[in-house]
């Protein structure tokens, strides 16, 4: 918060009519904490829509997803539509260490696809933990061509 010095509470008490002895205005970080607050979702456990399931993430798995999404301008198979409006809108549970979310079934299986990225460059913990937990993994298939110089 900014307080205002005595020049600015002598024009707001022209402006106001009557002495303005204190006057204080939310600073930068306080218009931009305001508006972070705002975006966030409520802490309030949302119900499923229709198709969706509750699907419980650890931190490092919602980690790996965060970065599937934010590459989804640069993925020839882009995430499920509405998958990353699903995860801005996780709810953290502290008591169980998870974050919650609401997925339908197209949008699980997205994030085992990116499970399966993170598994190929980094850690299989993450695929291996939402394969038990929800029976959903990636698996490409292999594709096979008549003209393999086409390639």
């Amino acid at each position: 918060m900014e307080t205002a010095n005595r020049e600015t509470r002598a024009e707001l008490s022209a402006w106001e009519g009557r002495p303005v002895r204190c006057a204080v205005r939310l600073a930068a970080a306080g218009h931009d904490l305001l508006a972070y607050d705002c975006s966030r979702p409520d802490p309030v456990a949302s119900q499923p829509g229709p198709g969706e399931g509750l699907v419980e993430l650890a931190p490092s798995q919602m980690a790996a997803l965060r970065v599937f999404l934010a590459l989804t301008d640069r993925l020839r198979s882009r995430p499920a539509p509405g998958l990353a409006e699903q995860v801005r809108g996780a709810v953290y549970d502290r008591g169980v260490s998870r974050w919650r979310l609401h997925l339908t079934q197209q949008q699980m299986e997205s994030v085992a696809y990116g499970f399966w990225l993170h598994r190929l460059t980094g850690s299989a913990a993450e695929a291996n933990r939402f394969d038990r937990d929800y029976g959903v993994v990636y698996a490409p298939q292999a594709q096979t061509t008549e003209n393999c110089a086409a390639w």
